[in-house]
């Protein structure tokens, strides 16, 4: 073995909800370390989330668009002889939900015309109503699995 084993961080709770996750998505939305920005911005969206559904609990509704938008497959290429071929493979659960906020916070910040408040509720809300950009991202990452199914041997 030439490297030691890399231990992950513990991604720390927000202050507001005391939640890991909503923690990890400032941790996403943040630039240049500008954290307290990427709180206002997150709860607002949330406070925005919460005006527009007439949802008390917005935690509720964030983990449900987290867990729609999650993906339960993805390929993964692998090189066999000289051909390289997209093999499915099953997603953990914490990886799943990682790519389910990049997904989120990505399509939010390529839409135009609004503040990201507004475009990060916006996405948050089509994703819980099962929806939006990030659910079609997930369904051709399904796709893609579904038909390189033949591959799933070359898996390891």
């Amino acid at each position: 073995m030439r490297r030691k084993r890399v231990f992950r961080k513990e991604t720390l709770s927000d202050p507001k909800y005391n939640n890991k996750i909503v923690g990890k998505f400032i941790n996403m939305v943040m630039l240049e370390g500008k954290k307290s920005v990427a709180e206002r911005i997150v709860y607002g969206a949330f406070e925005s989330v919460k005006k527009h559904l007439n949802e008390p609990d917005v935690i509720k509704v964030f983990n449900k668009a987290i867990d729609n938008v999650r993906p339960r497959l993805e390929v993964k290429p692998r090189r066999v002889g000289g051909a390289t071929y997209q093999v499915p493979i099953e997603v953990r659960q914490d990886r799943g939900a990682s790519i389910a906020l990049r997904w989120i916070r990505d399509f939010a910040k390529n839409k135009k015309g609004k503040s990201m408040k507004e475009k990060l509720a916006d996405e948050i809300m089509s994703a819980y109503k099962g929806e939006g950009s990030a659910i079609k991202k997930r369904d051709d990452t399904h796709k893609m699995a579904d038909s390189n199914k033949a591959f799933a041997h070359f898996r390891w």
